[in-house]
C-alpha cells in the first residue's frame, strides 16, 4: 500500500488527513502527488474558510517512504523529477493555497512532516511530538527549496542542528524556538484543534485570504533560494547539479542502511 492522502469536506473548512498505515504516515511518490490535488483542489473552493492537516494513527508524518528509494533515487534525472515537481509541486500547492491552514501534530513530525507543517499557518502540537531531519544518516541532503522552506520556518539554528547534526526536538522546543503556535497535553490535542478551527470559521475570510496572499509575495522560498544563487558562493543551489549526488556510493550507503536496519558506514 502507498499511503493515501484524504480530504474530508465539512462545510467551510475541510481536514486533510495524511495516512500510510505501518509507517507513521510517510510520505510516498503517490501521496506527494495527491497532496498537490488536494490542496489545488481546495484552493479553488470561494466558501471555503480553512483547512486542517493531520496524521492517523497517533502521528504526523515520519518523512518519506524509504521503502521507494532505491528504485529512483540512485538515478540524477529521476531524483530532480522527485524532488522539484512532486514533492516542491505538493508544497506549493499548499504555499499557493489563499485559505489558512491549521496543522494538528503529534508523534512523529520528521522531513517530510516538517516541510508540510513549514506550509501551514497555525501549527498546533502535542506536547509528546517529535520534530526532525535525520537524513544525514541516509546519505544525501534535503534539496535547496526545501530547505528553504524549514529553514525559514524553524530557524536558522534549529534548521542547521537538525539537517547537520540530525538532531530531533521535542514539541516545548519547537514552541520556544517559534515554530509551534500552540503546545498542548496530548489529551487536549484534538479538543484545541477543533476550537482553532471554530475560531477561523468566525473571522473574515476575504481578509484571510488577503492576508495569505501579503505573506507569500513576503516570504516567498523560491524568492529567497534564487537570491542565494546570486552569491559568489559556487554552489549548485537547484538544476541538475544539485541532485548530481545520486548515484555517489554516500547516497547508496546511507538508504541502504536504513533498509537492511543497520548503522551506515560513511
Amino acid at each position: 500500500m502507498s499511503g493515501d492522502i484524504r480530504v474530508q469536506q465539512h462545510g467551510p473548512w475541510a481536514q486533510v488527513i495524511i495516512d500510510h498505515p505501518g509507517k507513521f504516515n510517510a510520505m510516498s511518490r503517490s501521496m506527494w502527488r495527491d497532496l498537490r490535488a488536494a490542496f489545488e483542489g481546495l484552493h479553488v473552493q470561494p466558501e471555503l474558510r480553512c483547512v486542517l492537516v493531520s496524521g492517523s494513527a497517533g502521528h504526523f508524518c515520519a518523512g518519506g517512504d524509504i521503502a521507494e528509494y532505491p528504485g529512483f533515487r540512485f538515478d540524477a534525472e529521476q531524483l530532480r523529477q522527485f524532488h522539484e515537481e512532486e514533492v516542491w509541486g505538493g508544497l506549493q500547492a499548499m504555499l499557493d493555497c489563499d485559505v489558512p491552514i491549521i496543522a494538528q501534530i503529534e508523534g512523529n513530525c520528521m522531513g517530510a512532516g516538517v516541510e508540510i507543517a513549514s506550509c501551514c499557518d497555525v501549527r498546533l502540537a502535542a506536547a509528546s511530538s517529535r520534530f526532525g531531519a535525520p537524513i544525514a544518516r541516509l546519505g544525501f541532503a534535503m534539496a535547496a527549496r526545501e530547505a528553504a522552506l524549514v529553514s525559514r520556518a524553524v530557524g536558522d539554528s534549529i534548521a542547521r542542528a537538525m539537517l547537520l547534526s540530525a538532531e530531533v526536538f521535542d514539541a516545548p522546543r519547537m514552541l520556544q524556538c517559534g515554530f509551534l503556535t500552540h503546545c498542548v497535553v496530548d489529551e487536549q490535542l484534538q479538543a484545541d484543534a477543533n476550537a482553532l478551527v471554530q475560531r477561523q470559521l468566525r473571522l473574515a475570510p476575504m481578509a484571510a485570504r488577503a492576508h495569505k496572499r501579503t505573506f507569500r509575495a513576503l516570504n516567498s522560498p523560491l524568492a529567497q533560494v534564487r537570491q542565494a544563487q546570486a552569491a559568489p558562493n559556487g554552489v549548485a543551489l537547484d538544476g541538475p547539479a544539485a541532485y548530481s549526488y545520486a548515484n555517489t556510493p554516500e547516497h547508496r550507503e546511507g538508504i541502504t542502511a536504513f533498509l537492511q536496519k543497520r548503522p551506515p558506514e560513511f
